[in-house]
Order: structure tokens, then sequence, then C-alpha cells
């Protein structure tokens, strides 16, 4: 069945890519804005009152998400070690300073670049500031004015793990390289220890077990990560213009969705990362009119604006270090059990408290 189905994704995958990527952005963006999920905000609830339920949300997208890679890669539907999360080759430098970077920024801007976007949808005319530094500071880190430096710095701090015969950086085959285990194996093991010690912390909480918008974020949010594992999977051809196998990330497809908008007519069909944008924006417009929220609104001042445009720059070159932002490392990416993505998942929340600390200082 699944080859059934793979031959059909492949003959038109323009066209799956497209609708199945514009669908899924839609159902993302409408359960952030409709639950508040908001990775920034639940660190914020942690240090300032104590309530863990937006971070067990978090945490639950990410045991979701894992399990069902775990499933969909069995079920031959994708396979991980053709994603970028999963090369042997570890940046953990870059990993650690993105991620800090990336969460720092997040909280000058009121939120990461998913919350942002929905934001943006229901008529934040701030998230559309802080997209489009976002997705310019994204371009100048990748290859642009902060490129050479970017490559200066982290390409050495990298460690190559082929060397020491472990054949990516996914958890699995970390622990196959150390013990002997089959990756097979290793890879069931340690997706059964996340999942089940996420699941098990998540529900410890009474308060968590009895709140709907916060299960319904964290079982749906998961849900989109995997379904987009699995639409970019199916779709996949190494014999393409742009073979991909990715799913949910934010930082360069916002960049990529402003050279969309500008060179439209040379660069044909928009890919996964682009629909998904646009589909995140619909949900968040979405998601505003169901709840009558949707109003136009900006800056309140002069520092509102300059701490916005800091935390928008930050988020460009913190994400493109990290290869990701909250949902593109911090979800995505730690759902294939990637070591550098755990790495970036930590870094992020400890930038993300270091920031909520200093605004803390200045207000």
């Amino acid at each position: 069945m699944v080859e059934i189905w793979k031959e059909m994704a492949v003959e038109s995958a323009d066209f799956y890519i497209a609708w199945g990527g514009l669908l899924i952005g839609i159902a993302f963006g409408f359960i952030v804005y409709r639950t508040n999920f908001c990775t920034m905000g639940s660190i914020s609830d942690i240090l300032s009152f104590g309530d863990w339920n937006r971070f067990r949300a978090w945490l639950l997208a990410i045991a979701v998400a894992v399990f069902g890679v775990w499933l969909i890669e069995g079920a031959g539907m994708a396979d991980m070690t053709l994603s970028m999360y999963q090369v042997p080759t570890l940046g953990w430098g870059a990993n650690v300073a993105g991620g800090l970077i990336f969460g720092f920024g997040m909280v000058f801007s009121g939120g990461c670049i998913s919350r942002n976007l929905v934001r943006a949808g229901g008529g934040d005319l701030r998230s559309i500031v802080v997209l489009l530094i976002t997705g310019i500071f994204g371009y100048m880190t990748i290859g642009g004015l902060l490129g050479p430096l970017r490559v200066a710095i982290f390409d050495p701090m990298s460690v190559d793990l082929a060397e020491g015969g472990i054949e990516d950086q996914s958890l699995g085959a970390v622990l196959s390289g150390l013990s002997g285990m089959s990756v097979e194996t290793a890879t069931t093991v340690t997706m059964l220890v996340v999942v089940l010690g996420l699941l098990a912390f998540c529900f410890a909480s009474a308060s968590f077990r009895t709140s709907p918008r916060n299960l319904v974020a964290g079982v749906g949010i998961g849900l989109c990560v995997v379904l987009g594992w699995a639409l970019t999977g199916l779709t996949y051809d190494e014999f393409a213009d742009n073979p991909s196998v990715i799913s949910l990330s934010y930082v360069r497809p916002v960049g990529d969705t402003i050279d969309y908008l500008m060179r439209y007519t040379a660069l044909g069909a928009p890919g996964f990362g682009i629909v998904t944008v646009a589909g995140a924006l619909i949900g968040g417009l979405a998601g505003a009119l169901s709840m009558g929220r949707l109003h136009l609104t900006t800056f309140a001042d002069q520092a509102d604006s300059i701490r916005n445009m800091l935390g928008a720059a930050l988020m460009g070159i913190g994400g493109v270090l990290a290869l990701g932002c909250t949902v593109g490392q911090a979800l995505t990416g730690v759902s294939t059990l990637a070591v550098g993505s755990v790495i970036t998942f930590v870094f992020i929340v400890l930038g993300g408290i270091a920031g909520v600390k200093t605004m803390e200082a200045i207000a």
C-alpha cells in the first residue's frame, strides 16, 4: 500500500507538496492560535508563575512526534537518514550558540517564529516586521554578509561521528555504535525511553491532565510534524531538482518565502517550507476570526520597536546557526532523535531563561 501511495505522490510531487503542506501549515497555525501554544510563553510561565502546563504541552508534542516518526519510518513512508538532522557531522558549537541566541531573541520578540507567524495572521503588524527582519538576517547568516563568519567560527566546532564508526547522529545510531546492538533495536529502545519518559512527566501533573487546551496543543502539533515527514517522505525522489525529506521549520522558510515573493516567476512551484509558512499565516487568521480577535496592532513605543527588531535579528542568526527554531529543531529535529537537535532544544530553553531574566532586569 505504501509503495502505491509513494508512486502516486512522486508522480505529482509539486501538487501534493503544495496543497498538503498548505493544509498542514493551516492546521498548525490554527492550533497554535486557539490553544495559545507558545514555547517562549511556556518558559515565562515557569519562571513567573511556576506553571509548567504550556511547557508540558511542548514536551507532549515532542513525544507524539517521536513516536509518529518511528511509526512512519517503520512503515517505509519516510527515511530520516535522508534528513538534514541525521547527518554524521555533529555541529555541536553551532547547536549551542544558535540555541542560546535564538532562545534569547525570541523573548525580545515576544515569541518564536511560529508564534509571530500566527500573530501576523491575526493582524499583529509588529510580527510582520519581526518576520521580515528574521528572514533577512537568516539569509545573511546562510550565505550573505555573516556567512563567512559563521563558517570560520563554527565549522571547526564540529565532530564527524563516522570517524568513530557511528553511522549518523541519531540517538539510536549512537547507542548502536556504543553497545553493539542493531540500529533498529537501539532506535526502538531510545524511542521508548524518550516517549515514555516524556509522557510520564507530562501526565504526572493533574493540572495538565485536566487541561483540554494543552492536551490538544501537544497532540495536534505533534501530529502536524509527523504529517510533514510523511508527506515529504512519500514525495521524495532522488532524481528531483531539489529532493528533500523535511517537516515543519520556520526560520529559513520565512527567508525563502520573502525570496519567493520577489522571484516567483523564476522559481517555479513553491517548496514545502514556503507553503507551510503561508499555511501558518492562514491558520492564524482563521484562529483569530474564530475567536473574534482579528484586529490590527502595532508597536507600543520606540523601546518596543527596538526590542522586537533586535529579537528578530537574533532569531534569524540563531535559527540558522542551530539549523532550526523551537519548531524546526526542538520539535521536528528532536522527532528524529538527533543529538544536535536535543542539544539545540536544551540551549533554546537556557537562552529563553536568560532572555526572560534580562527583560525583568531592564523592565
